[in-house]
């Protein structure tokens, strides 16, 4: 009987005890796994007998026609992403390949996000309103990056910070800081968070000015605290008003 089905699955950080039982029970369900390489290596071991299809990074369009075609021909494919599927991940670009087309069945798998398997190693940093920026300029103009981090300091949101540097881009968490400086406390409460639920994670709570000397790479998530974020001990905390009642 064929299949025609596509599992978007979110990982979540890495771990099995991290992910959702829903995205492990599609990983079981599926006959092929898909993904970057580094993804489908996550998970490689607990489905040796099954098959997998690999590409490097910015071959995602190649990767999410395989997945479609491979559907078509009858297999159930799982497309492998880190944290959610829907955040920076595939499922808007393989579900805009089908032009909302039924042929294959498609099933979006969500998983745990960065922001929020990160927030958690710092506390509670996003218990109040709060944005999601990525700084790669990849495929969005800087000015159009810059214009959203203006929006979010002015409206005193925290923001959460996604690919805030790589090889490539080692000046941007420094640019977006002084935006951000202009319009924050030098003083706000930051924190980041390296290879969130891997091993050899780090956590760091430090001010929006020290935020700006420090070296980070593609593993790393910032979050930019709003005008009431606090350091609570070892926890980075944004209030959410309950003892204001």
């Amino acid at each position: 009987m064929e299949r025609k089905r596509i599992y978007l699955v979110g990982l979540g950080p890495g771990g099995r005890e991290q992910m959702t039982q829903q995205a492990y029970a599609a990983l079981a369900d599926a006959d092929v796994l898909c993904g970057y390489t580094g993804y489908v290596d996550l998970v490689r071991g607990w489905f040796p007998e099954k098959e997998t299809y690999t590409t490097p990074m910015t071959q995602e369009l190649a990767r999410c026609r395989w997945a479609l075609e491979t559907a078509r021909e009858g297999k159930s494919v799982a497309m492998l992403c880190s944290g959610d599927a829907g955040v920076y991940g595939m499922a808007g670009p393989l579900l805009q390949l089908t032009e909302g087309g039924e042929e294959v069945e498609i099933t979006v798998v969500p998983g745990v996000t960065a922001a929020l398997s990160g927030a958690a190693m710092l506390g509670a940093p996003l218990m109040h309103d709060f944005c999601v920026i990525s700084l790669s300029d990849l495929l969005t103009p800087w000015d159009q990056i810059a214009k959203r981090l203006v929006c979010a300091a002015e409206g005193d949101s925290v923001i959460v910070l996604y690919n805030p540097g790589s090889k490539r881009r080692r000046g941007h968490l420094r640019r977006a800081c002084e935006i951000l400086l202009e319009r924050k406390h030098p003083e706000t409460v930051c924190g980041w968070v390296r290879n969130v639920g891997r091993e050899g994670s780090e956590v760091r709570i430090l001010s929006l000015q020290a935020l700006k000397e420090t070296e980070v790479d593609m593993f790393t998530t910032v979050f930019i605290g709003s005008s009431t974020t606090q350091r609570i001990g070892r926890w980075m905390v944004t209030p959410r008003g309950y003892e204001n009642k």
